[in-house]
C-alpha cells in the first residue's frame, strides 16, 4: 500500500508535466484551431490538406505561361503529389477528397513581400493629406495604439489578404511580439520582422534626429522576443527576419547589432530603402552618403537581404544594389498614390534585379499591385507593353518565394512544393471571355474573383466563404479599435490633425 503511495506521489507531477507539455506542443505546432476572439466560438478551418480538384485550368508558372487545361492537382499532407491530365490524375488518387475546379484556375498562392497590415488604421486617410505621412501619422499611431488594437487591425488584414488571394504576407512592424499570435491564428503564412530604429521616431516629425540606444534597445529586446517565441513556429509556416526600419533612423551601431542577430539566428533581412526626400537628406547630412551606400558601408547588403520601395534611388545605387544581388520588394500602387511611383523601374528592371511585390499599407489587394505595378514600369518604359502580364504574375508569387529564399518550396505548383494555392473563378464577368486567362488575370482580376485560398493544403477559404475567423466580428473589432486609436492619438499629441470624423 505504501509503495502505492509513494508511485502516485512520483508520477502525479510527471503525469501533469506531459499533460501540460502535450498541451503547449500543440499550440506551439499549429493544431490549435482558430477561435473567435469576441466570443470564443471554435472556427472550422477546414483540417484535411488531402484532396484533388479536377477538370480546372492549372497556372503552375513552372513553364513559362503554359496553362494547363482539363488538369487536376493532387495534394497529400499539404504537399503537391501530381499535376497532370484530370482523368490520369483522378485515376491515380482515387481516394481523395474530389474538388470540382470546372471554371476555376488555380495558381500559386500569392507572395505579399511588404505589408504593413496594423496601418489599416490610417485606410482612407493619410492618401489625402500632403505633408510627411510617414512620422506625420504612420509612427505616432502606431506607437498610441495598444496590443489589442494592433492585433485588431492585423487580423483585418489577414482577412483581407485571404480574400484577395495570397498566402504568404511578409510583416516588417514595431510591437511584433504583442499581436503576433492574432496573425498566427488566421492560419497564412507569415514572416514577421519588428522594425528596428534608435532614432527617436516620434521627434522627427518636427525635424529633430537624436539617436538613443536606450530606445535601440527595446527594439533590439523585442526582436529577441520574437525571435524566441515566433521563428519556425506552427511547423515551419511562421518565420522571423530581421528587420532595419530605414536607413535614416538606424545607426552604424544599430545596424551592426541587427546584422549580429541575423547571423546569430541564420536570418534574412529586409529595410525600407530610399523611401523618402527626407530619409535622403538626413543620411546625406549625417554621413556623407546615399542610403544605398550607407547600407553597403555598414554590411547591410546582400542577397539575404529585401529592400523595399527604392523610390528615390540614383543610377548608381542601383547598380550598386543588382551587384550585391538585394531583392526588392516593390510597392506601386501605395506608391503611386500621390503620382506614378519615382522609382528607375526601366534600370531596375535592365540591372537584372528580382522584384518582388508588395502591398505596403492601408490595403492587402495584390491585384492592384501587379495592375500598377504593370502601368508603372510601362511608363517608365515609354508607353509600351513590357512587361508581360506573365511578369507582373512572377513578381506576386514566384520572385516572393526568391526573396524569402523559398523557392524550393513556394511560388510556383509542382509536385514536391508546398500547397500553397489560390483558385480563381474565372466566369466572373470581369474576366469573361476568357482568351489569355493571365492577361485577364493581371489587367482584370480583383478579389471578389478569389474562390479558395489553402496554405500547405489547408483551406482558409473554400467557395467563397472564410473558414479561419468569423468575418464580421473580425470588421467590427477593427472598426472600435480604430476608432479607440485616433482619439487616443488625439489625447496624446494635439498638434496632428484628425479626420473629421475622428475629432475628440
Amino acid at each position: 500500500m505504501l509503495s502505492n503511495l509513494v508511485c502516485c506521489w512520483l508520477w502525479c507531477p510527471i503525469c501533469l508535466f506531459i499533460f501540460v507539455w502535450v498541451l503547449w506542443k500543440g499550440n506551439a505546432c499549429g493544431t490549435r484551431e482558430p477561435v473567435n476572439h469576441r466570443n470564443g466560438e471554435q472556427l472550422t478551418m477546414a483540417k484535411t490538406s488531402d484532396w484533388i480538384i479536377t477538370d480546372t485550368s492549372v497556372i503552375s508558372l513552372e513553364d513559362s505561361d503554359v496553362v494547363l487545361e482539363d488538369a487536376a492537382i493532387a495534394v497529400e499532407q499539404g504537399i503537391i503529389s501530381e499535376i497532370g491530365p484530370s482523368d490520369q490524375v483522378e485515376a491515380r488518387f482515387p481516394n481523395l477528397e474530389k474538388i470540382d475546379g470546372r471554371g476555376k484556375a488555380v495558381l500559386p498562392g500569392f507572395i505579399n513581400s511588404h505589408t504593413h497590415t496594423v496601418l489599416l488604421v490610417l485606410r482612407g486617410t493619410v492618401e489625402d493629406m500632403s505633408g510627411d505621412a510617414i512620422f506625420g501619422y504612420m509612427t505616432p499611431i502606431s506607437f498610441a495604439m495598444t496590443d489589442n488594437e494592433r492585433r485588431a487591425l492585423a487580423r483585418l488584414g489577414c482577412l483581407e489578404a485571404i480574400r484577395s488571394g495570397s498566402t504568404t504576407l511578409v510583416e516588417p512592424f514595431r510591437f511584433i511580439p504583442g499581436y503576433a499570435d492574432g496573425m498566427i491564428d488566421s492560419g497564412l503564412r507569415l514572416y514577421f520582422g519588428e522594425n528596428a530604429a534608435d532614432a527617436l521616431t516620434l521627434k522627427i516629425r518636427d525635424g529633430i534626429y537624436e539617436f538613443d540606444k536606450g530606445f535601440g534597445q527595446e527594439f533590439l529586446d523585442r526582436t529577441v522576443e520574437m525571435i524566441n517565441r515566433f521563428h519556425d513556429t506552427n511547423d515551419g509556416r511562421v518565420q522571423c527576419q530581421i528587420s532595419a526600419h530605414a536607413p535614416d533612423v538606424c545607426s552604424p551601431w544599430m545596424l551592426a547589432e541587427l546584422n549580429d542577430l541575423a547571423k546569430k539566428h541564420g536570418l534574412t533581412r529586409t529595410v525600407h530603402l530610399s523611401q523618402s526626400p527626407k530619409e535622403l537628406e538626413q543620411v546625406k547630412e549625417a554621413h556623407g552618403m546615399t542610403s544605398a551606400e550607407y547600407l553597403d558601408a555598414n554590411g547591410w547588403l546582400g542577397d539575404d537581404v529585401v529592400a523595399a520601395h527604392w523610390t528615390f534611388c540614383t543610377p548608381n545605387d542601383v547598380q550598386l544594389l543588382a551587384s550585391r544581388g538585394v531583392h526588392m520588394a516593390h510597392c506601386p500602387a501605395n506608391s503611386s498614390r500621390r503620382g506614378p511611383h519615382k522609382a528607375l523601374a526601366r534600370d531596375i528592371i535592365d540591372a537584372g534585379v528580382n522584384i518582388a511585390l508588395g502591398t505596403d499599407n492601408m490595403t492587402e489587394d495584390m491585384f492592384e499591385a501587379m495592375r500598377i505595378g504593370s502601368i508603372v514600369h510601362r511608363g517608365a518604359g515609354g508607353g509600351g507593353v513590357d512587361p508581360a502580364p506573365l511578369h507582373a504574375l512572377h513578381a506576386a508569387t514566384i520572385n516572393g518565394a526568391k526573396a524569402l529564399k523559398r523557392s524550393h518550396h513556394l511560388g510556383t505548383l509542382a509536385p514536391g512544393k508546398l500547397a500553397d494555392i489560390t483558385v480563381l473563378d474565372m466566369t466572373s464577368p470581369s474576366l469573361t471571355p476568357v482568351i489569355n486567362p493571365i492577361a485577364n488575370i493581371v489587367h482584370y482580376g480583383h478579389p471578389g474573383i478569389v474562390s479558395a485560398v489553402a496554405v500547405e493544403g489547408r483551406f482558409l477559404m473554400k467557395d467563397g466563404k472564410v473558414l479561419c475567423m468569423n468575418e464580421a466580428d473580425v470588421i467590427g473589432e477593427a472598426q472600435e479599435a480604430t476608432h479607440a486609436a485616433w482619439r487616443r492619438l488625439g489625447e496624446i499629441s494635439p498638434d496632428i490633425k484628425l479626420p473629421a470624423s475622428m475629432q475628440i
